[in-house]
């Protein structure tokens, strides 16, 4: 980042309107994460090109600054720039990294109608609309497809793994040619049975790999740890580490996994070895300390989660990741954090949650204080803790905007609490609403 910025500062003025110097220096920006700096050659760039507006619709996408493609998308149609292949499928990574099927459907439908059947952009429509929750949308995109590559079945397989559906990517796999598996064909149809609980596939799946790489072995402890298989996934970390160096992501598989199994114990031990093993890896360890401190408030301790997270935060000098939400409300994004009470209609939605809150109780419907991972201050209950959770909220403007909607979907940049699962399942069969999150 030093080098790229000092030779940003010492190119002479003549190379300074050279449109492919201009590209390459918001492509660099674009890797350090400098947004602004992208933004602010982009603006001074006076011979703008559909390169130079690619490169700009990439920068926000690698980002997490998706929603701001759309915009730019508009503004190259103000300007008379017309897309181009590469300009649809960044957009279609976007719409997956938003995850909203009406925005990715708009987008869709503004592809011109000779570039769809282009296998690069067919096989990023199936990513997206699995990420996106519409697998029955990507089942036709797939079937559509005669020549179908590698990374055509590996998003199918990956479309039915993120969705539950991991009988459905194992088939899938079976069917798939061995000679176009990869590596990521083994981690997708893995992470399909990780998510489904289908142990005894991911077993026999596993065995038949040859070649073990990291990533593969790290998909396996996931799915063990996601069981409760602690000591089996922890011999499979052992083996790798004989003959290589330790990953943290895999330690993380597992410390996630005892979080969820509120085993104290276990957590505090994997937190302290992760400690010895990558002190400089600032980030996964507040993370770490997040679902260590967690645990402590599924037991109820939550002075000592608070000192814990508190000293462990302190002392990494890092941030924790707020949890968010976001739903699309006529045509606009809209996004919650927990306890946001900044909407306009905040009243209005605290009253659908409580409506919803009343119905859920009737059908025998019991707050899980396991999920509250702070001390419970005066005026609170666990009901009106856990009822400030951003998804809920999401929800329950979906429910007022639209009383009897047959479809809601909600994303999120975090896991969902066990809590605002069972909220959401029970509150989608009582007023028969299909609802993804």
């Amino acid at each position: 980042m030093k080098i790229g910025r000092k030779l940003l500062d010492k190119m002479p003025e003549n190379y300074r309107n050279n449109l492919a110097v201009l590209t390459s220096a918001m492509h660099m920006l674009m890797k350090f994460g400098d947004i602004q700096s992208a933004e602010r050659i982009f603006r001074l760039n006076k011979k703008k090109d559909i390169i130079t507006y690619n490169v700009l619709i990439k920068v926000y996408n690698l980002n997490d600054e998706s929603s701001k493609c759309f915009k730019i998308l508009e503004e190259m149609s103000h300007e008379g720039i017309v897309p181009n292949e590469i300009t649809w499928n960044i957009l279609i990574g976007a719409c997956s990294q938003i995850g909203m099927i009406h925005r990715c459907e708009y987008i869709i439908d503004r592809i011109p109608m000779d570039i769809p059947n282009n296998r690069l952009i067919q096989n990023s429509l199936i990513d997206m609309r699995g990420k996106c929750g519409s697998v029955e949308k990507a089942q036709i995109t797939f079937k559509s497809i005669d020549d179908r590559d590698t990374v055509t079945y590996n998003a199918m397989i990956n479309a039915f793994g993120l969705n539950g559906m991991g009988s459905e990517a194992i088939q899938l796999y079976k069917q798939m040619p061995n000679h176009l598996r990869d590596e990521a064909s083994h981690i997708c149809v893995l992470n399909g049975c990780s998510h489904s609980g289908l142990l005894h596939e991911a077993r026999n799946i596993f065995d038949e790999i040859t070649l073990k790489t990291e990533k593969i072995i790290t998909v396996m402890i996931d799915c063990l740890s996601r069981l409760f298989l602690f000591d089996e996934a922890q011999k499979l970390i052992d083996n790798y580490e004989k003959t290589n160096k330790p990953q943290l992501i895999m330690y993380m598989s597992l410390l996630s996994g005892a979080r969820n199994n509120r085993n104290r114990h276990l957590s505090e031990k994997i937190y302290d070895r992760m400690n010895d093993l990558f002190p400089n890896e600032k980030q996964h360890l507040v993370s770490g300390a997040v679902l260590v401190s967690n645990v402590y408030s599924s037991f109820g301790e939550h002075q000592l989660a608070t000192n814990f997270r508190s000293s462990q935060i302190k002392e990494l000098r890092t941030n924790v990741t707020k949890g968010l939400s976001w739903a699309q409300i006529n045509d606009e994004i809209v996004q919650f954090t927990a306890n946001d009470n900044s909407h306009p209609q905040a009243s209005e939605i605290d009253s659908e949650i409580g409506r919803m809150t009343s119905e859920l109780i009737q059908h025998g419907y019991k707050f899980d204080s396991s999920w509250i991972t702070r001390e419970i201050k005066d005026r609170e209950t666990i009901q009106s803790v856990l009822c400030g959770h951003s998804e809920k909220k999401a929800i329950a403007l979906n429910f007022i905007q639209q009383p009897v909607p047959k479809f809601i979907q909600i994303a999120k940049n975090l896991r969902v609490c066990g809590d605002c699962h069972e909220f959401t399942k029970l509150i989608a069969k009582i007023r028969q609403c299909d609802i993804i999150v």
